[in-house]
C-alpha cells in the first residue's frame, strides 16, 4: 500500500531535479556583441562590446528570461577616433547612458538549444523599444552554453539621428553569449 506513495514522491523528486530551475550567469569574457553600420554605402564600420553581465533565469513551463547589460565603455574599434565619436553624445552618449539593457520576454528553453526568436525590450540612451533577435542552434551542456544570435535595429528609434545622409539607420548586431550554471 505504501509503494504507490513512495513511487509518486520519487517521481516528483526526479521531476524537480530534472527541471532547469537554476540561474545561469553571463560570462564576460568570452561573451561579446559585434555591430556593423554602413558608411557611405561603401564601407561598414565595425565595433565590439566586450563586457556583458546578466542572467538567464528559469520561469514557469520550461521558459527562461534573459536579462543582459552591455557596458558601453567596453567598446573596441579599429580606430580610437571612431570609438570616441561613437561613444560621444551624437550616438551612444555613453557619459550619460553607460549601458545598454536587454530583457527578453519568457522564451522556451528549447529555443536556446535549437534556435528561434528571442523577443524583448532594449533600452539604449534612455529609450526602450521592442527588438527581436534570431537565436542560432546552441551547443549546451549541463553547466555551460554559448548562445549565438543575430538582429538588427534602427538607430533613429533610439535617438541617434546624426549623419543620416552618410550613415545607415540600420545597425546589424551579432551576439555571442556564454552562460554558465550558478552553483546550487
Amino acid at each position: 500500500m505504501r509503494l504507490p506513495a513512495t513511487v509518486a514522491l520519487l517521481a516528483l523528486a526526479f521531476a524537480v531535479h530534472a527541471s532547469p530551475s537554476h540561474v545561469w550567469h553571463i560570462q564576460s569574457p568570452p561573451s561579446h556583441v559585434d555591430f556593423g553600420v554602413r558608411l557611405l554605402w561603401l564601407h561598414t564600420i565595425h565595433g565590439r562590446f566586450g563586457t556583458i553581465t546578466g542572467t538567464v533565469e528559469p520561469r514557469a513551463d520550461d521558459h527562461v528570461v534573459v536579462d543582459a547589460r552591455i557596458a558601453l565603455d567596453s567598446l573596441s574599434m579599429d580606430s580610437q577616433r571612431l570609438r570616441r565619436w561613437v561613444l560621444d553624445e551624437e550616438f551612444f552618449d555613453a557619459a550619460q547612458y553607460p549601458a545598454l539593457h536587454f530583457v527578453s520576454v519568457p522564451v522556451a528553453r528549447r529555443a536556446l538549444d535549437g534556435g528561434g526568436a528571442l523577443d524583448g525590450q532594449l533600452t539604449l540612451r534612455g529609450v526602450t523599444r521592442p527588438v527581436r533577435f534570431e537565436l542560432l542552434p546552441a551547443h549546451c551542456t549541463a553547466d555551460a552554453c554559448t548562445i549565438q544570435a543575430r538582429g538588427e535595429l534602427k538607430r533613429s528609434e533610439f535617438g541617434m539621428t546624426a549623419h543620416r545622409a552618410v550613415l545607415s539607420d540600420r545597425v546589424q548586431l551579432a551576439l555571442s553569449i556564454a552562460i554558465t550554471r550558478a552553483p546550487d
